[in-house]
């Protein structure tokens, strides 16, 4: 605007400049002596020196360039008025966007909801002013107007739906509204199957629904699309499997759990937490014999303390070969005291109490627990020696009760 200003000024100037000397050659002396032109036109003619002639087609090439100029100023003036107009109205809209987005940042929602709409409608960034002024809305738990506020935001860009459909999306998580946040997604994922916070978003809906089954299918998309770290997808695999396992397993239908396991892909067959679900689920459901061996492959393969206990959880028929078969661990393991209580356990199954009373002592000697006692002091009672037997118990409450004081000590708050 001063650059217009500055010219119609110059040229102003220029045009009275121009006049002025036009008005005023007539007076020049030093003209009247310089040469002689005669024009004529019919019966016109036209007498003048040379001096003033050239004078005159200067000067009157200066006024017509400069009443050239002046008129086109003027016929672009309206329209350059206009632009200054709407330039204004623009820079004090993205004022009130930058004013909205501090304090929103600040958690002035209301304040920031305010600024926002205020300058949305002047602005060439409605989207961002809709979409923020929503966030704002749902933080102050105006969720009509949260709603309004995505709706105008769709009305103004209708090319953003990915932007907004992600933004509705992530609100419903916030407000842990999952099951409209899936339908959100599901939308989404029409126009943008491989959107990264859109996977992310989806899996969270999926774990809080317990939706396992679907979740194990948006993995290999999350890795895919890199959507997460390599490690937080495997985090997701084993969570994912580990709760198709447990709610295999409230069936107790040894051929439910069977086929959730062949579904579970073979790497992550060999994670020892999902084998300890899957191996306590199958000796709950009275299927111990049909993995007995599979269990036993697995601790030759790789040691695990839990899948030990549970070893010692199964119950075959023929419980002399079961300790033979764990005896053989002896000679890489001897040292184990877990592995000594489980022999111990065994042993009294299979009717040899000296070899169980044997084992569950040195089990004892290199760590003592509360189950431990509790099968030597069985073994006692089975005996007879009920002095040993109640020492025995008597141990094993104290390991125990001291065991519940160093728990409730390390969390008082009872987390």
């Amino acid at each position: 605007m001063e650059a217009l200003k500055k010219q119609l000024i110059i040229w102003s100037a220029v045009l009275l400049a121009a006049v002025a000397a036009a008005f005023l050659l007539p007076r020049l002396k030093l003209l009247q002596d310089a040469g002689y032109v005669l024009i004529g036109w019919g019966r016109w003619e036209i007498e003048l020196t040379a001096v003033t002639l050239i004078l005159i087609f200067i000067i009157g090439f200066v006024l017509f360039y400069a009443a050239i100029r002046l008129t086109a100023l003027l016929i672009r003036l309206p329209a350059l008025l206009r632009q200054r107009r709407e330039q204004a109205q623009a820079d004090a809209a993205f004022q009130k966007l930058l004013h909205g987005l501090k304090e929103a940042a600040e958690g002035n929602w209301e304040q920031a909801e305010k600024v926002l709409i205020e300058g949305a409608a002047l602005s060439g960034q409605a989207l961002v002013h809709y979409l923020t002024a929503a966030r704002a809305a749902h933080q102050r738990g105006a969720l009509r107007q949260r709603d309004e506020y995505l709706k105008k935001a769709r009305e103004v860009e209708p090319d953003a739906e990915v932007a907004v459909k992600l933004t509705e999306a992530e609100l419903h998580v916030a407000n842990e509204d999952f099951d409209k946040a899936l339908k959100s997604l599901q939308r989404l994922e029409k126009i943008a199957p491989a959107n990264a916070q859109a996977l992310r978003l989806m899996h969270q809906v999926y774990t809080r629904l317990g939706k396992w089954d679907a979740l194990t299918k948006l993995l290999p998309r999350l890795r895919k699309n890199q959507a997460l770290l390599e490690a937080e997808v495997r985090l997701m695999e084993l969570e994912a499997y580990s709760a198709l396992l447990r709610e295999a397993a409230k069936t107790h239908d040894p051929k439910a759990l069977e086929e959730a396991w062949q579904k579970i892909p073979d790497p992550l067959r060999k994670e020892a937490d999902l084998q300890a679900i899957y191996f306590a689920a199958m000796i709950e459901a009275g299927a111990g014999e049909a993995v007995e061996s599979e269990l036993r492959r697995t601790l030759t393969r790789h040691w695990n303390e839990t899948l030990l206990v549970l070893y010692g959880a199964l119950e075959l028929p023929d419980a002399a070969a079961q300790l033979a078969h764990a005896e053989t661990w002896l000679k890489r393991h001897g040292d184990d005291p877990i592995l000594l209580r489980v022999l111990g356990k065994l042993a009294l199954r299979a009717g040899e109490p000296d070899k169980a009373e044997d084992y569950l002592t040195r089990s004892l000697e290199k760590q003592p627990t509360a189950e431990t006692y509790r099968l030597l002091g069985d073994l006692f009672l089975q005996r007879g020696e009920s002095d040993k037997a109640a020492e025995c118990y008597r141990r094993g409450l104290m390991l125990a009760s001291k065991a519940v004081i160093e728990e409730v000590e390390a969390h008082p708050e009872g987390g």
